[in-house]
């Protein structure tokens, strides 16, 4: 099924969810308007943008950094505490995970003094910047690496893992393939002599030595580099897990631990962010060096919860995971995610089904964490595998009067066909956009939906209903989901009577509250 500006109108009775939630809202504020925080980064909403794609302010098809700072007053509106780029330094490849300058950045995308120009831009608005750090591997182009293969006596040879071919025979074609990596070998031939070098992701990007102290040190001046002399304000750090081979974590551990301590020496308010693709088990001890990490649990969660109905299935694995973490270190903050460049985008992952697409972002943002939003989410973009296709341009406008849209790539599945652009979205409150924006705006003036404890309840609800407490000491907050397609009816606690945002249909009778399908309720204790 695809999603137009077409289908939204003949869908009507369908849709009305956002009306609903806006009426309830508009109703709210006529009483008190709550006072909007900025929550970030231990709560707060950060939007995640491949530059390629997002806009083109020069006309060369390329999104760019110009683009992007005529674009901050939309991710203001849409409420985004902070901004995380994918990667914006120099690489032979369209995705830039194979970096080949680390104190440059990709000229299709611009100067640094462009990006410094939005840094400022960002920093006037209350927007912080986020950039991907690469440091587990370089390019196979980058100039310490083409001296590394040059020869065995190079300076630069042991920046990065070798070993002879004699004693890696049975490993050059043996690799379990990982959540993050389908690459089944991580030995390569150079194309010199008899010596391979390690890469864990692929042959173009080597893995770095890092019981080398001077290839630490370089990374540690980089970082340096990024935080003094360009002034972001934080780090998401690629492929955390394997800066050491993955049979050496507390290698690992210890490693995020002397970063963490470099950086706070330098910004002692710096956010770092960690890619750590496992389960909870092995994710937990990166926290006291990287204090917050991405939930991947909750994205796979989430995904199975929406396309099977099982209701408490992610109440139950979130309150789980946030007790762990809670036992490693009290200050952690959980970066949760719907998707993001790695995955299919979410309506597909849904079946392109509208009704759970919306209730999977009312879940999102009214559970525990600091939400990522991956660009083009909120107006409902599609994708698929290979990756390309999950980063496709964004849709600004109807293609004739989209003068911005990037055009690198020919979208296959974000098309005007299939896809409504924002500037329609923008005027349909029913839409995708306005959505996610009532949502955002729903967390940021409630306390207990952005920093509130998350507390299951005692009774048994019907299997489809998912349904939990969110609390702070000023405020108490109750939310229901039905994630299946049949009408449920429920009791609710006592107390709750107060609607501040409502999807779908529902009607509460002497506190019996009659929910259908896809279908939510978020009530403010009284």
């Amino acid at each position: 099924m695809t999603f137009s500006f077409t289908s939204l109108i003949m869908n009507f009775p369908k849709l009305t969810a956002s009306i609903l939630a806006i009426s309830l809202l508009s109703s709210c504020a006529k009483k008190e308007t709550p006072e909007v925080k900025n929550y970030w980064p231990q709560a707060g909403v950060t939007y995640e943008i491949f530059v390629q794609s997002f806009y083109d302010s020069n006309g060369d098809g390329i999104g760019d950094f110009n683009g992007v700072t005529q674009k901050l007053d939309y991710v203001k509106e849409l409420g985004a505490n902070a901004i995380w780029f994918m990667p914006i330094m120099p690489s032979p490849t369209y995705h830039k995970y194979d970096v080949t300058d680390y104190k440059a950045v990709h000229p299709d995308y611009g100067t640094l003094e462009d990006f410094k120009k939005l840094l400022e831009e960002a920093h006037k608005r209350d927007i912080k910047i986020v950039i991907d750090m690469i440091i587990n591997h370089t390019s196979n182009q980058h100039p310490w690496f083409l001296e590394a293969k040059s020869s065995r006596d190079n300076p630069y040879r042991d920046y990065y893992v070798w070993a002879q071919k004699d004693t890696i025979a049975d490993f050059l074609n043996k690799k379990v393939i990982t959540l993050d990596s389908d690459n089944i070998q991580q030995w390569h031939d150079p194309g010199i002599g008899e010596d391979f070098y390690y890469g864990f992701f692929w042959g173009g990007m080597p893995d770095l030595n890092f019981d080398n102290p001077k290839v630490r040190e370089e990374i540690f001046e980089i970082g340096r580099f990024w935080l003094e002399e360009v002034g972001v304000d934080g780090f998401r750090l690629d492929a955390a897990k394997h800066i050491f081979p993955d049979d050496r974590p507390l290698d690992n551990h210890e490693f995020w631990k002397e970063f963490r301590a470099k950086m706070e020496a330098i910004k002692p308010d710096i956010y770092l962010v960690g890619e750590v693709y496992d389960k909870k088990e092995v994710v937990a001890p990166y926290l006291p060096g990287l204090p917050a990490l991405f939930n991947f649990d909750f994205h796979y969660t989430l995904l199975e919860t929406m396309n099977t109905g099982e209701g408490m299935l992610l109440a139950k694995k979130q309150k789980e995971i946030l007790d762990f973490y809670q036992g490693i270190t009290p200050n952690f903050i959980d970066a949760t995610i719907s998707s993001n460049h790695d995955q299919p985008r979410l309506l597909n992952e849904l079946g392109s089904d509208p009704e759970k697409y919306k209730q999977a972002i009312s879940v999102l943002l009214t559970m525990p964490g600091a939400p990522y939003l991956y660009y083009g989410e909120e107006i409902g973009m599609l994708g698929l595998k290979p990756d390309e296709n999950i980063r496709e341009p964004f849709l600004w406008d109807v293609k004739e009067k989209d003068t911005g849209r990037a055009s690198w790539i020919e979208s296959k599945y974000s098309t005007d066909e299939t896809v409504t652009p924002l500037a329609l979205q923008k005027a349909d409150p029913k839409s995708y956009f306005n959505h996610y924006k009532t949502l955002i705006a729903l967390r940021n003036s409630h306390p207990a939906l952005a920093v509130g404890k998350l507390e299951l309840p005692d009774q048994e609800y019907p299997k489809s209903i998912m349904a939990y407490f969110r609390k702070t000491a000023g405020q108490e907050i109750f939310i229901v989901h039905n994630v299946g397609k049949e009408e449920v009816e429920l009791e609710l606690p006592v107390g709750f009577e107060e609607v501040i945002f409502g999807l779908g249909d529902g009607v509460n009778t002497n506190g019996k509250l009659k929910l259908s399908g896809n279908s939510s309720r978020v009530y403010l204790k009284e």
